[in-house]
């Protein structure tokens, strides 16, 4: 009779991927279950602070701090997105919002103000994003932290948003600028 054992490294990984506060391709365990949406939604609604009704989370995305990041009703995360919370700062994203593939959310950011010290010394920064409801994220989009998307706002593709967009607004560039008015 054969018996196969499994690497004791193989092992670790496993049970670390079911514990994590994370989601993404490296997670070996829980990433295939984002490629069948009952499994998707079974570990999604343990993952996520909160994942409502008709929220999907899609395979080749990442999710850092999963605890701290809050998806709303109909909202689809593609592949290649990047969620970053934080211990101690939040991503919230509304009912209906678009988000385009290879979007990037961070609630995070290096400190760089002592010019005679490394970046890698100076310690960091969180705080919250909100993306609110009805708005849409174009593709390849960078939000970083503190930053606040109003309702049914449109970020342009590529854009680099450091600032809050106003409700209404279509932003675009970077860094993100308000080109018009949605009337």
């Amino acid at each position: 009779m054969w018996i196969f054992k499994l690497p004791i490294d193989f092992i670790k990984k496993i049970r670390f991927s079911w514990g994590a506060n994370r989601l993404g391709p490296d997670m070996i365990c829980t990433h295939w279950m984002l490629h069948f949406p009952s499994a998707m939604k079974w570990i999604c609604v343990r993952k996520f602070r909160s994942f409502a009704e008709g929220a999907d989370f899609r395979a080749g995305s990442y999710a850092f701090y999963t605890e701290n990041i809050t998806l709303g009703a109909r909202v689809v995360i593609r592949p290649g997105t990047v969620l970053g919370a934080d211990p101690v700062a939040t991503i919230t994203i509304e009912d209906d919002v678009l988000i385009g593939m290879n979007t990037h959310v961070y609630a995070n950011d290096h400190r760089f103000h002592n010019p005679d010290k490394p970046i890698s010394e100076q310690g960091y920064t969180a705080a919250d994003v909100k993306i609110c409801k009805g708005s849409w994220i174009g593709a390849n989009v960078t939000i970083l932290a503190g930053v606040t998307v109003g309702e049914n706002a449109v970020v342009a593709a590529g854009a680099v948003v450091t600032k809050d967009v106003q409700s209404g607004c279509v932003a675009g560039g970077v860094p993100a600028k308000i080109i018009k008015k949605i009337s």
